[in-house]
């Protein structure tokens, strides 16, 4: 364990070196995040919905909060598989999807910490109805804490599983752009999930990537009840199981038949 605690501070240490992309990248999504926000005020104004406008605006700021932390990829290891680099670290005395996937956690969370707690400043501090609203309550709030944390496992697992598929490929863009699309839908990038119709709902709040930021964003916004968040991060905690046993099985068999490209 103490090896894949040194990786994960190693790359939590470099990500901190990339102030201005993460300024950057705040200020675009602020930018998005009122543009979203006005195109739901607009909504509501000639067609009110069932949910609450203030938990609408409350999920895209806490979707825009923690972007960074569901779309964003390994570029190094992205590049180590295409050129065959990936050879020297097979020769570390570690699991090789433990490697990856620590220094993917830490990545994902530095990058959402330099972002999302500046934009969630700023969203609080903005007028009624344009910024973030308080938790429903503060057991939902710790509960949805807890739910974001097995989120982020999830989204590791499922990030690592797309590695698995580009080792064998050798061309990331096609399972990237798919899985990045079926982020930003099921995830409520897009659209809330809470939007969808809800003859949907049992289907998309089931699948692994409404784990990831859905749920957490229900329990924040009191949709669904501390009494019932056990079962919640139940599920997401089996979810993260299935990924990491599919993930990891991948990558072995990957190692087995591994062919190295480059010189």
């Amino acid at each position: 364990m103490n090896a894949y605690y040194a990786i994960f501070r190693l790359r939590r240490r470099l990500e901190t070196q990339y102030r201005g992309a993460a300024l950057g990248g705040l200020i675009c999504q602020v930018f998005f995040g009122l543009i979203l926000i006005a195109l739901y005020r607009a909504l509501y104004a000639g067609r009110p919905q069932d949910m609450p406008l203030g938990h609408v605006v409350t999920y895209v700021w806490i979707n825009q909060a923690f972007f960074r932390m569901v779309l964003s990829s390994d570029p190094e290891l992205l590049d180590k598989i295409r050129t065959g680099g990936i050879a020297y670290d097979m020769c570390r005395p570690v699991s090789l999807y433990g490697f990856y996937y620590a220094r993917l956690m830490a990545q994902k969370i530095m990058g959402t910490f330099l972002r999302g707690a500046p934009m969630i400043v700023i969203a609080a501090l903005l007028p009624k109805g344009w910024g973030i609203s308080l938790p429903a309550s503060l057991p939902g709030f710790l509960w949805a804490a807890a739910a974001m944390l097995l989120g982020l496992l999830c989204v590791c697992a499922m990030e690592n599983i797309t590695m698995g598929f580009t080792m064998r490929t050798l061309d990331s863009r096609g399972m990237q752009a798919m899985l990045n699309l079926l982020m930003m839908l099921l995830t409520g990038n897009v659209l809330p999930l809470t939007l969808y119709p809800d003859s949907w709902q049992p289907v998309i709040t089931a699948l692994p990537y409404a784990q990831m930021l859905d749920a957490p964003i229900r329990l924040y916004t009191g949709i669904y009840a501390p009494e019932t968040a056990w079962l919640i991060l139940l599920r997401q905690a089996a979810w993260v199981a299935v990924l990491v046993c599919a993930g990891s099985l991948m990558w072995r068999a990957n190692q087995r038949r591994l062919v190295i490209q480059g010189g």
